[in-house]
């Protein structure tokens, strides 16, 4: 779509061509030979940038550059300025202007301040529409925020799913929510009353976790001076979630697999077994497949688990909804802040967030803390965030044979490239190379790659 821009100059010859070269260039372009006109065409049309000269006949530029940022706030303003005259575009900026161009004008150089301009005020539109927007009015499913298609596949299986009672695996990267999804889960499911207990296997010592798990009896270990149930027991009726189930110890695999074909439980040191019925939900941020191709994972308990799998998308791949957790977290925290300056906003989208979303309540929250404005502006935002550029691998460097990669180096370029798009699942990559899994597992180890985070790269 053809971004509008409002050319205002006195001088129409300047003003047809500069409409001419625009409009070669994509832009829709009105001129406007007076500021008269240009407050008149404000009025009644939508632009997306205004363009000024700052000598305007008898009429002064930065005064009408105050009276449209009064009365079109929205639309940014960019001025253009003889050479050697930098005190008045200063004076214009001052006056509201987003930005300004020197004479004699290089066309290049205005494109690339009108396109900074657009993407300025379409940011602030969607910064507007965020604040303006309830919890109610958001795709949402049980504090779940987010309106990305990725997001709305993760809403459809929790719906569909419903009342039903099989095992779910949750796969995503540390920080994307599992725990939320697996919440949603237990409150949609309608028959179970009881409650939902969580534990994370990587966090409970390898010789605790079976106690901590079934339970034990009195005596069954030298502090067991009480009998204890466990957290299958606690969970009875309701859910139990296991985060992290790929950090589970090989040798608790076949007890836990045992529990869940027979619904049973023996306390550690316990003569006899307990009924339970629980119903487990599981969520990991390895890949079990290749887990169980190294021998560190039972396949059997693998497919026990994985009757249902659900993967939550990594934030970098959700599009805008990192603007809609931003501002979701700056009302949760409920200081005088109000929203985003399009600048922060703009390095949201940028960033690439490796620690997902809670790496984003981190920097929200503390950005709340540290502003002085009742927007978040790039001062507020950690430095790796505010100064962050996105970053692109280019194959090939001109014709200079010496810069070509190595057909080797190309297709680990591409593996990455395809992995970083898929949020690091393995199967899926798999799938979309057209490759066996065990295969791009060789690769990957050979790249000595399988056990680090994908790089983000665009051929």
């Amino acid at each position: 779509m053809s971004q509008n821009i409002l050319i205002v100059d006195d001088d129409a010859s300047m003003g047809e061509f500069l409409e001419e070269g625009l409009r070669l260039r994509g832009f829709a372009a009105t001129v406007a030979t007076s500021a008269a006109s240009a407050l008149e065409h404000a009025r009644d049309h939508d632009f997306d940038v205004v363009l000024t000269d700052l000598k305007l006949g008898e009429a002064d530029g930065v005064a009408l550059c105050e009276q449209l940022v009064h009365s079109r706030a929205d639309v940014p303003v960019v001025v253009m300025t003889a050479f050697g005259s930098m005190e008045s575009a200063i004076v214009a900026i001052r006056a509201g202007a987003y930005d300004f161009i020197a004479k004699p004008i290089h066309t290049e150089s205005l494109v690339l301040s009108l396109q900074r301009a657009v993407q300025h005020r379409q940011l602030r539109e969607e910064v507007k529409r965020l604040r303006r927007s309830t919890i109610g009015d958001k795709k949402h499913v049980d504090g779940i925020v987010g309106d990305s298609p990725a997001m709305r596949r993760v809403y459809d299986l929790i719906e569909r799913i419903g009342d039903t009672e099989p095992p779910v695996l949750i796969s995503g990267e540390s920080g994307t929510g599992k725990e939320l999804v697996a919440l949603a889960l237990h409150r949609k499911n309608g028959t179970r009353t009881g409650p939902f207990v969580a534990i994370n296997c990587a966090a409970v010592p390898a010789n605790l976790l079976e106690s901590e798990l079934f339970g034990h009896a009195r005596g069954a270990f030298t502090d067991a001076k009480l009998s204890r149930k466990g957290l299958f027991q606690e969970a009875d009726g309701g859910t139990l979630f296991l985060d992290e189930l790929g950090e589970l110890p090989l040798e608790m695999q076949p007890k836990l697999l045992r529990v869940l074909q027979t619904q049973r439980v023996r306390p550690v040191g316990g003569n006899a077994e307990v009924e339970v019925n629980v119903r487990i939900i599981a969520a990991t941020n390895r890949d079990l497949e290749h887990e169980i191709s190294k021998g560190a994972f039972r396949e059997d308990l693998y497919y026990r688990v994985n009757v249902v799998p659900i993967h939550v998308p990594p934030l970098r791949a959700r599009g805008n909804d990192v603007l809609l957790l931003a501002q979701h977290f700056i009302d949760r925290i409920g200081k005088r802040v109000i929203g985003l300056s399009s600048e922060v906003a703009r390095k949201l989208l940028e960033y690439d967030w490796p620690g997902n979303v809670r790496e984003l309540e981190n920097c929200i929250e503390r950005a709340v803390i540290l502003t002085r404005f009742d927007k978040l502006t790039l001062e507020d935002v950690p430095e790796k965030i505010g100064s962050y550029r996105a970053t692109q691998l280019v194959f090939g460097g001109g014709d200079d044979p010496a810069t070509f990669p190595t057909l080797d180096e190309l297709e680990r370029r591409y593996i990455q490239r395809v992995l970083a798009a898929v949020g690091g699942n393995k199967a899926l990559a798999a799938r979309m190379l057209g490759l066996d899994r065990r295969t791009l597992y060789r690769k990957l180890d050979r790249y000595n790659a399988s056990e680090q985070a994908p790089v983000s790269a665009a051929l």
